[in-house]
């Protein structure tokens, strides 16, 4: 008997910008979707950010992508079409995607909400749904996703500033709320004034917390003061600058993918202060023992969030008048974004505007 792909049994078919090998140039690229089940939501993709993670996927930097692979978990759109066990959700609901689209549902991290810790999660794209399907990301016209990883975007959110939230949001927001790093009046570093170190300025300040950033870059200053309002800033390489900031931060979100020592970083802890990974450099890291145990100093890691904690994010992102700062650009634009993203020459982010140029290109 002949087999059936999952792809043949599920022929919703979608436009999509695809990467087909490690070379990362990404061109237009039919997918097939799963049909739409009784707990599922369809929605109209209008506008996806652009990951820095999303850069190292297409060219399999880390070793794990399969080709064809469509990039995009920074997704945000309307609801088209719902199951027949759909609760949460209306057509024409502005909606939000993340970086995950699966989990268990039964261990011990899914019963307490963080879905993200779960060891049977599943990312939006590059891997295999429960029954089989590919995911594809959010560079495309459509999506299906389960209710449960859907997040509602209220009406006064740009919808264009919001699609960076959904990872470069909910990367540094979480940190901050897990780690006690939030209460006001406490004094929190960010390391890396980038796409995601930017939105850990903003959500910090809105916060009530005292925020310095700390950089690389001296022409980042002004940026960092006059713009999003951080209270200080340190240039890592200046040595009177970062001795005299020693011993004064409850915590730190470290927010580089390059790889860096955090020696230095540790230094600016308080005791029982708290240096905290959102990202993963290239190379191990090495740290001394003695450097934590003087000061009962924690360097830990967080990743992404759970979905009632997406939704939390996004609603004080509403309270606070919170987007990223963005560059919206269309799609046939892909390849050059990202040749940009890999010089960090943007300001902060990327988000393609799917829904009025994807369609047209393909």
């Amino acid at each position: 008997m002949e087999m059936v792909s999952p792809e043949q049994e599920h022929p919703n078919k979608a436009f999509a910008w695809a990467a087909t090998d490690s070379s990362g140039v990404l061109s237009p690229f039919k997918i097939s979707r799963r049909k739409t089940g009784e707990k599922d939501v369809a929605l109209r993709v209008l506008y996806c950010g652009i990951c820095h993670s999303d850069l190292h996927k297409v060219k399999n930097e880390w070793g794990t992508t399969s080709y064809p692979i469509v990039p995009g978990y920074e997704v945000v759109g309307v609801v088209t079409e719902l199951g027949s066990k759909v609760e949460k959700f209306k057509v024409g609901d502005k909606v939000g995607v993340g970086c995950m689209v699966g989990s268990c549902q039964s261990c011990d991290s899914c019963a307490n909400n963080f879905e993200n810790y779960c060891p049977e999660l599943i990312l939006t794209y590059g891997e295999k749904y429960h029954d089989r399907t590919t995911t594809y990301g959010g560079y495309s016209d459509f999506m299906v996703v389960d209710e449960h990883f859907i997040v509602r975007i209220p009406d006064n959110l740009p919808l264009d500033g919001a699609a960076p939230l959904f990872c470069a949001g909910i990367t540094t927001y979480s940190p901050l709320r897990y780690f006690e790093l939030d209460i006001p009046g406490m004094h929190v570093g960010v390391v890396g004034l980038g796409g995601v170190g930017h939105l850990a300025v903003k959500f910090a300040k809105a916060m009530g917390v005292k925020v310095t950033v700390i950089s690389t870059s001296p022409n980042k200053e002004k940026e960092a003061i006059e713009h999003l309002h951080a209270d200080s800033f340190i240039v890592i390489h200046d040595q009177d600058q970062m001795q005299a900031a020693m011993g004064t931060m409850d915590g730190i979100i470290d927010t580089v993918f390059a790889a860096h020592p955090l020696l230095p970083l540790i230094g600016l802890l308080k005791s029982n202060g708290k240096l905290v990974m959102v990202t993963a450099p290239e190379k191990n890291i090495q740290i001394p023992a003695f450097s934590l145990l003087m000061g009962r100093k924690m360097v830990a890691g967080s990743r992404i969030g759970g979905m009632k904690e997406t939704q939390e994010m996004v609603d004080f992102a509403v309270k606070h008048n919170i987007t990223a700062d963005i560059e919206v650009i269309p799609v046939d634009y892909l390849n050059t974004a990202m040749e940009r993203l890999a010089k960090s020459d943007v300001k902060y982010r990327f988000v393609i505007d799917i829904g009025n140029t994807l369609k047209s290109t393909s």
